[in-house]
């Protein structure tokens, strides 16, 4: 995995695991690649026996220019987040965090109806990006972006079209009637500043989604438990989007399991 920092990814437990139950000779490495080193490295490690990457912020975005092929997937999301190395140093890029949003999403709220809901989306980066293509394929109709940098959200509306831009002073307004509360951002994660947002104008059944996982539980999600909306947490989504890398660069299909999360789960100290 690159990215910068990277210290608080839980991806090489998660892939470790899998490595040891199918028996392949191989291992994940956190590569801590600041921005302005992207390309060099990038170039320095496809030639040195690496199957493929996964590539988490700042680099996402960057990425989907340097690679050399790149899926309809990747190419409708407009980042990448796994890259897959093939003879002669090509590179081909995915992006696997789409798939994995919306199974964590339809796997911890079943009863989710996203024909019924409305989505607002806090963050404008690759993560963004992949959760607004996974919400216009599951036939969410309205959906809202609100950034902290309101010309980066305003570039996700040029590139998608069809998505209301709201200010992010307005964000506590912006939740009035709102299903889905998914938040992208870093905010709340260990480390980072905390997101501050009243999110007590969402439907009665909303659900309320943090990508972070690091801590498992943030602020925004208790907040969502004490108003009585659904809760979901950012781990399932990081299970599920490596499953489809892994099975590019090994040949094996994964599953998330309990075993699994409970693994991965310890390194954040939860047992």
């Amino acid at each position: 995995m690159i990215g910068w920092p990277i210290s608080h990814s839980l991806s090489p437990r998660l892939h470790g695991f899998w490595l040891k139950q199918f028996n392949i000779d191989g291992v994940y490495l956190p590569i801590p690649i600041r921005p302005n080193d992207f390309e060099a490295k990038i170039k320095s490690l496809s030639q040195n026996g690496f199957a493929g990457f996964n590539v988490t912020v700042p680099h996402k975005e960057t990425a989907y220019k340097f690679v050399d092929t790149l899926t309809e997937t990747a190419r409708e999301i407009g980042a990448v987040n796994t890259i897959v190395c093939h003879e002669g140093g090509c590179l081909a890029g995915d992006n696997t965090d789409a798939f994995g949003f919306i199974s964590n999403i339809k796997t911890t709220v079943p009863s989710w109806k996203p024909d019924l809901s409305s989505a607002l989306v806090l963050g404008a980066g690759g993560a963004a990006r992949a959760v607004v293509s996974a919400l216009r394929a599951e036939g969410v109709d309205e959906i809202r972006i609100c950034n902290r940098t309101r010309e980066r959200a305003e570039e996700l509306e040029a590139h998608f079209g069809n998505l209301n831009v709201v200010d992010w002073d307005t964000r506590n307004d912006a939740c009035e009637g709102v299903g889905l509360l998914v938040n992208t951002t870093t905010l709340g994660m260990v480390g980072k500043p905390p997101l501050e947002i009243n999110i007590d104008q969402l439907c009665d059944d909303a659900v309320v989604n943090d990508i972070v996982y690091a801590p498992l539980e943030t602020d925004l999600l208790k907040s969502a438990k004490i108003l009585g909306y659904q809760p979901v947490d950012g781990i399932g989504m990081l299970l599920h989007q490596a499953r489809p890398g892994f099975e590019a660069w090994f040949g094996q299909r994964p599953e998330v399991t309990d075993e699994l999360c409970a693994h991965v789960l310890a390194g954040l100290g939860h047992s």
